[in-house]
């Protein structure tokens, strides 16, 4: 595995998970510093959205450094279709994610927190099969299991609308591992 492989799947899994410490500190009503204050009393709400920025940022980053990763394709060999079934997965993965919202309203302490993160992004990352971020929905993003001719499942991540696999196909993907890729076609 290279570095940016590594950086990459490093961003993904923080930006998969960090939300969770963003809904942490919200509830918990911790600001930044006292500075923000001289927003018109909205220290709270500068706070919140600079928490929110920041994994919207990263996934921003992530986007970018995916241009770094080593290019792959999915397409018909010989006339023959390579792709067999296609499958929104946005849907799948967002009770789940809404569990990680759950979670963290209930945790009492901080140092909790800290190591249901830890255990989170560990998960995550070590899984090495899927890498769910909502925000990717926010930069048009969606996401698909993928079935090719030889029964494969794949995890792709396309800012296309999929929807019939009939004479689909991925020039152009960019190789996150084996099983999970990112479409740079639009």
């Amino acid at each position: 595995m290279n570095i940016i492989n590594l950086l990459f799947r490093l961003f993904l899994t923080f930006n998969a998970t960090s939300l969770i410490l963003v809904v942490y500190l919200v509830k918990e009503k911790i600001v930044i510093n006292s500075w923000l204050s001289c927003f018109l009393n909205m220290s709270y709400w500068c706070s919140y959205l600079l928490y929110l920025a920041i994994p919207v940022l990263l996934t921003f980053f992530s986007l970018l450094l995916s241009n770094k990763l080593a290019d792959d394709s999915i397409e018909a060999e010989r006339n023959q279709p390579v792709i067999k079934e296609v499958e929104q997965a946005n849907n799948a993965y967002l009770p789940s994610y809404l569990g990680y919202f759950f979670v963290a309203l209930s945790v009492p302490h901080c140092d909790t927190l800290i190591f249901v993160f830890i255990i989170l992004f560990l998960f995550t990352f070590l899984s090495q099969t899927l890498y769910f971020n909502p925000l990717f929905l926010v930069f048009g993003y969606h996401f698909y299991y993928v079935t090719t001719e030889t029964n494969i499942k794949i995890f792709v991540i396309s800012k296309r609308n999929l929807k019939n696999p009939k004479g689909l196909g991925f020039p152009n993907l960019k190789r996150i591992n084996d099983f999970t890729f990112i479409d740079k076609n639009k």
